[in-house]
């Protein structure tokens, strides 16, 4: 895209995983993201509404360098080998087989526009065509809304993030009746304390949605992990 082009002109056509000149990512970048086996996160302590959550990968080095690159600088042709990393955790957070509406954690319209893209809406189109090519009945459902934006979360602990995210999102009216009964996937890039897909989930449950679960890129590692 232009803006990858433009992007690219400036930093010298540079792999933002590494640095090192070239695509990006770079093919040893590109691997860092190709996981196959998603593993269960959970959050310590775990939030009250959270559901069970499944990651794709650790939220650290190469990983937690192309995240930003894509959600902070615009480097837009991430979204696809994210995204398809994205899917991974997804498929992991289905039953075998099942259909299941994928519902994006939104962002605030003040923090799209600053950004100038959804960062995770690209990601969970990416994931949904990937998934869909493989035989999975996925489909996208904006059902969540930002109702109140919270302060900075950058330094806050997991009690003060819950509280500053309380009351947030709220359930988006014309999808209440048409997702009663279906299932849901809460999606979002990392998992950090869990509050964020904690107050999505409550939002969505405060109007009768189900939520099957929640699938996330990358956990930090100071989440407790198992296999899933």
């Amino acid at each position: 895209m232009l803006r990858d082009a433009l992007v690219d002109l400036v930093l010298g056509g540079r792999c933002a995983g590494c640095g090192r000149p070239g695509v990006s990512p770079c093919p040893e970048c590109g691997r860092a993201l190709a996981v196959s086996t998603p593993y269960r996160a959970w959050p310590e302590p775990v939030p009250v509404w959270l559901r069970p959550t499944t990651a794709t990968t650790e939220y650290a080095g190469v990983v937690r360098s192309l995240i930003l690159a894509h959600k902070e600088y615009g480097r837009y042709s991430l979204a696809r080998p994210l995204g398809e990393a994205l899917a991974v955790a997804i498929q992991g957070a289905l039953d075998p087989g099942r259909a299941a509406w994928l519902c994006p954690v939104p962002s605030s319209p003040s923090t799209v526009r600053q950004r100038g893209h959804d960062p995770l809406g690209r990601m969970t189109g990416v994931a949904i065509r990937h998934l869909r090519k493989r035989g999975y009945d996925v489909r996208r459902a904006d059902a969540l809304a930002v109702v109140r934006r919270p302060e900075d979360q950058a330094g806050l602990s997991a009690e003060q993030r819950a509280a500053n995210l309380a009351g947030a999102f709220a359930a988006r009216s014309r999808w209440a009746e048409r997702l009663t009964d279906q299932p849901v996937i809460l999606v979002d890039d990392v998992l950090t304390t869990g509050s964020t897909l904690a107050e999505g989930c409550r939002a969505l449950a405060s109007r009768g949605i189900p939520v099957l679960g929640c699938a996330v890129l990358a956990a930090t590692r100071r989440r407790a992990a198992s296999g899933s």
